[in-house]
This record gives structure tokens, C-alpha cells and sequence, in this order.
């Protein structure tokens, strides 16, 4: 019987760390868990003068989609920043992908601003590179400058059908330049995706936080 009303002075379950309160499946009672559609924050790693930074553990079939936020991702020199992904099997970061790049951006002061079209020569074509996040231009070195954004990876563990992603990702150059980056593709394989690895293509990664969720 569902109920029809609460008494909140006697709901009896046990708290569970990170968890939510919510009906049961018969809506006669109460249990811990995670909200549909909520984050659930997996693991945090901090870059400090990496040349990657690898997301090895936290990515299976618990959550149909997983995502990366990066932020204030700093370069040691003006580079693009890009990720690949791997398999449970293999640890080259060599997965095949194809890939849509979209950029938005504003110069202070050029004659073509502002600019906003297609990156065609960031886009992959089964290719095993690694794929830009920066689009269109680089990260660049200024103190203020650096890079946030989100990858979403769909379904990394299903073994019939390949795997999508989206990715967005702001650029803060300097004090007359900004960047809106929109990458869209998939990893052309049907074998479990279980990591993510994230570097510049020149140069470490000064600094930067990278917290991978699970979503509900």
C-alpha cells in the first residue's frame, strides 16, 4: 500500500555516506540511494606539472554515462589540450575515433571578430590520435589563462555498440580573447572503455582538477 502521508519523526533507515532519502520502488517505504539523474562524485585528481593525467579506476557499468569536469587546467607551454581513451586490455591510448569540432570565439580588436563555424581540421576520421578538446586554438600561458569544461562518455561499458561522446570546454586566452570549444564523436569499438587519459600536446599540465562523476 502506498503511503499517504510522512511521519518524519519515524522513518528508520540506516544513513549511507553520499546517498539520498527516497521512496522505494512500492512507495511503502524508504531507502538510501542515488537519485535518477544525479552526480555521484567517483574520484578527484590534481595536476601539478603532469604530463598526464589518467583516469584509471571508478569507469564500469555501474552508470550508463560518466563525466570529467576539468577546471582551471593551466599549460607549462601554449598547447591544445586533448584526451584519448582505452580499454581494460590495453593501456596505449590508441582507441580508433571519429569526431565534429565547433568553435566559438572573441578577439578583441581583429577585423573577423567575432568567429564562430566549424573546426574541420580538429575533427578526426578513424584516426587512433588524440582528440582536441581546444579547437581552434591553443591554451596559452598568461597566468589567468586556462581551460574548463566537460566530457561526457555514454554507455563506456556496453559491449555491442561503440561509444559516444560530447565535450565542451571554455578558454579563458587573456585579457582580449575568449574560446567556446564543441567536440562530438565516438570510439569505434565494441570492447568496455574503463579510461580516460587527458594531456597538452606539448608541455605538462601546470595545474588543473579533474573529478569524474557517475550520473544516475
Amino acid at each position: 500500500m502506498a503511503l499517504s502521508k510522512v511521519d518524519f519523526n519515524n522513518i528508520n533507515v540506516t544513513p549511507a555516506a553520499s546517498k539520498a532519502l527516497k521512496f522505494n520502488s512500492a512507495a511503502d517505504g524508504f531507502e538510501t540511494g542515488d537519485l535518477d539523474g544525479s552526480m555521484v562524485l567517483l574520484s578527484t585528481t590534481t595536476a601539478s606539472s603532469s604530463g598526464t593525467i589518467d583516469i584509471t579506476s571508478g569507469i564500469d557499468s555501474t552508470y550508463k554515462e560518466y563525466q570529467v569536469h576539468f577546471f582551471d587546467v593551466h599549460p607549462q607551454s601554449g598547447s591544445r589540450l586533448a584526451f584519448q581513451v582505452d580499454t581494460g586490455t590495453n593501456t596505449n591510448y590508441n582507441q580508433t575515433i571519429t569526431s565534429t569540432s565547433f568553435a566559438a570565439r572573441h578577439h578583441e580588436g581583429e577585423a573577423d571578430d567575432p568567429d564562430l563555424g566549424y573546426q574541420t581540421g580538429d575533427d578526426l576520421a578513424q584516426s587512433t590520435s588524440f582528440q582536441r578538446l581546444s579547437v581552434g586554438g591553443t591554451v596559452e600561458t598568461d597566468a589567468d589563462a586556462s581551460a574548463t569544461g566537460i566530457l561526457h562518455l555514454f554507455d563506456p561499458s556496453n559491449t555491442t555498440f561503440v561509444k559516444h561522446f560530447i565535450a565542451t570546454m571554455q578558454i579563458y586566452h587573456n585579457d582580449q580573447s575568449t574560446h567556446n570549444s564543441f567536440v562530438a564523436g565516438y570510439v569505434n569499438t565494441t570492447t568496455a572503455i574503463t579510461r580516460i587519459r587527458f594531456k597538452y600536446e606539448s608541455g605538462n599540465i601546470d595545474a588543473g582538477t579533474f573529478k569524474l562523476y557517475g550520473i544516475s
